[in-house]
């Protein structure tokens, strides 16, 4: 019997433990220590991963990713940088990207998105 009680409260554990769709970034994914600007760091990041989709002629969703304004307010007033960490439904959608390119657009965020 108590093997069954056991076995019960890890599944409950395991199951309630797995209730986000946010991916975290790793614990150290190797930290950036130079400032993130959009013209060197952040605009190649947009340009070989979203500008397909969201470019700009006929841009998916109405949204054009292709100035820095745009990708500014994107993840300034949008949900770009949520999206982007959002595993049930990543930009891109052929999936999440790696923990160390979504640094770079969180470390962008958090210095006050820069353009140069």
């Amino acid at each position: 019997m108590k093997k069954h009680l056991y076995a019960l409260l890890v599944i409950g554990l395991i199951m309630s433990s797995c209730t986000t769709a946010e991916i975290p970034l790793e614990e150290d994914p190797d930290p950036i220590l130079t400032t993130i600007t959009y013209t060197a760091d952040v605009k190649p990041v947009i340009d070989n991963n979203c500008v397909t989709c969201h470019g700009a002629v006929n841009p998916n969703a109405g949204l054009s990713l292709t100035t820095y304004l745009q990708v500014k307010n994107a993840a300034e007033n949008g949900n770009l940088i949520a999206r982007m960490n959002n595993a049930l439904n990543p930009m891109p959608p052929a999936g999440i990207l790696p923990a160390q390119t979504r640094a770079i657009i969180d470390k962008w965020r958090d210095d006050g998105f820069l353009e140069n």
